[in-house]
């Protein structure tokens, strides 16, 4: 760093520059966090107490939160039991259900691609076209995965990043970025990401947010971005070898043929909530870290009950038998094959 910028700066402009060519949309604002990558275009478009805000019911809580932030309503939608992704034709059944009943302005989507997969985006687009809601691309989880051989976060009519440490592309702290072709909606997140200043940060024109990015942490992104694609294809590979030796034993992934995953996660599934709490103290035993995404449903959580009378049979029953098991780049053949054969041992019994 040669320059005497903290925050913001020449360094963060040179990264926002590269991300937008990287995806190949028209503009990317970083921000703070994945968080705040989200909830910042929702307070763009105005999105208030009042309206609905349809997602899925199976993600990070970040996801819904920001929509209660803003004031507005989650609407949560049950998930396809193959990508753990927000069903289509569910949500749109959902929206037709919130017009009728007309308590709720149905305002926009949130669609979350879960682990490194991207969702439906055929469907889920001509679904937002269709009921003129605004759609936000969660890729929180997916930056650098692709669907029909384009990049995540160049869905929808704004997306959201995180580089956060533990994501594919992860800084060394926090930080995130949105991502749209709508120039003027990228001069309102702008203006947000910067206490909703004006011409300058005391010409405030709307209440915004602190949400810069340190130009450290551009400057990590910087030099990661350029072995990033490499990263992927280790990634690749891993989870290739991993679904090789395992798919007889649990269930592995499944990924569909339009997409690419950044494999930010590799979850698995067994036959009960009994056999995952044996098979994760069975390898927290032999020093394999573990984690599981995720133990509880939204509509499940204290703050939403009440929210839905749905079953959300698909999620609930995800949460009961998922777990993950590690995933980086840089793992090394002896680690994947002590993590598979210690699983097959448990499994084996």
């Amino acid at each position: 760093m040669k320059e005497g910028n903290f925050i913001l700066g020449d360094n963060v402009s040179k990264l926002e520059m590269d991300l937008s060519n990287y995806v190949g949309v028209k503009e990317c604002i970083t921000c703070a966090s994945g968080t705040d990558a989200l909830l910042i275009p929702l307070m763009a478009r105005n999105i208030k107490r009042g309206d609905a805000v349809f997602t899925t019911n199976f993600s990070f809580f970040a996801t819904t939160e920001v929509i209660s932030l803003v004031g507005a309503t989650p609407v949560f939608v049950d998930i396809d039991s193959q990508s753990f992704n927000i069903d289509p034709d569910l949500l749109e059944k959902k929206i037709k259900i919130v017009i009728k009943e007309n308590k709720l302005i149905p305002k926009a989507i949130i669609a979350v691609d879960l682990f490194g997969q991207l969702a439906d985006y055929d469907k889920i687009c001509k679904i937002a076209k269709r009921y003129n809601m605004f759609l936000i691309e969660d890729a929180c989880q997916s930056f650098g995965a692709e669907y029909n051989n384009k990049k995540a976060c160049s869905f929808g009519d704004v997306a959201a990043t995180s580089f956060f440490p533990a994501k594919p592309l992860g800084c060394y702290g926090d930080g995130g970025a949105i991502f749209t072709n709508d120039s003027n909606l990228a001069d309102i997140c702008r203006s947000i990401r910067v206490h909703g200043q004006g011409i300058d940060k005391y010409d405030n024109i709307r209440i915004g947010l602190n949400s810069r990015l340190d130009a450290l942490q551009a400057v990590v992104l910087l030099n990661k971005l350029k072995i990033f694609d490499k990263e992927l294809k280790l990634r690749s590979e891993i989870a290739n070898y991993y679904s090789e030796k395992l798919c007889n034993y649990l269930k592995v992934p499944h990924i569909y043929k339009r997409n690419k995953s950044s494999w930010a996660q590799f979850s698995l599934l067994v036959d009960s909530e009994y056999v995952r709490d044996g098979i994760i103290n069975f390898l927290s035993d032999n020093k394999i870290p573990t984690a599981i995404y995720y133990k509880k449903i939204f509509s499940d959580l204290k703050i939403y009950k009440g929210l839905s009378d749905d079953d959300f049979t698909i999620s609930k029953d995800i949460s009961k038998r998922i777990f993950s098991i590690p995933m980086h780049p840089y793992m090394t053949k002896k680690e994947l094959d002590k993590v598979i054969d210690l699983i097959i041992e448990f499994l084996s019994k």
